[in-house]
């Protein structure tokens, strides 16, 4: 499951309470500002699997592109971040072409 949130500080502002999130697995994404390096701030919770936060989620990530480009609120290539609240500056690179969603 994920969920769009109003914007990449709402997204870094979140503070997760890992034991009432048991059994949820939960991604978060929303837009930096306009001129930033990274269009997206992204979070991935998943405490039932022993990492209660993922500092860079492949699954999740190719899962948001393709929810943000078919809506139209990404382009054909974006840079997400993740990892900033664990104290890690993950990128993830996206483009879509003629074949797929890399």
């Amino acid at each position: 499951m994920a969920a769009r949130l109003l914007d990449a500080a709402a997204v870094q502002a979140l503070q997760p309470d890992f034991v009432a999130m048991q059994g949820l697995k939960l991604g978060v994404v929303g837009a930096h500002p306009a001129d930033s390096e990274c269009q997206f701030e992204v979070r991935a919770f998943v405490p039932d699997l022993g990492v209660p936060e993922d500092p860079v989620t492949g699954s999740l990530n190719v899962g948001l592109a393709l929810w943000l480009q078919g809506a139209g609120l990404a382009g054909e290539t974006y840079i997400a971040a993740q990892g900033a609240a664990l104290g890690r500056a993950g990128r993830v690179h996206v483009r879509r072409d003629a074949e797929a969603t890399w």
